[in-house]
């Protein structure tokens, strides 16, 4: 059976981040978000919101999500054609 600074050491290389967190809190003594979001307005078509909105209510997911993940596939496609 591992020991706690085993598990601990595993836990660290698996999630470097929270470490730094605790780290940054541990100097700061201020809670940081693991993974900080920014507010941004978009202006499309009613019709097209109004469809995905409901779209992403009957899958359970998050519109912010499905966006973010849309937005990483198009960046990670472009720099994959940049290099080809």
């Amino acid at each position: 059976m591992p020991s706690f600074a085993e598990n601990a050491l595993a836990g660290i290389k698996k999630h470097p981040e929270i470490f730094a967190a605790l780290e940054e809190y541990e100097r700061t003594k201020k809670v940081r978000k693991l993974s900080p979001r920014k507010h941004m307005d978009l202006t499309i078509d009613a019709t097209l919101l109004k469809e995905f909105r409901a779209y992403c209510r009957e899958r359970g997911m998050s519109m912010s999500r499905f966006v973010e993940r849309c937005i990483r596939k198009e960046i990670q496609a472009a720099r994959a054609a940049e290099r080809s």
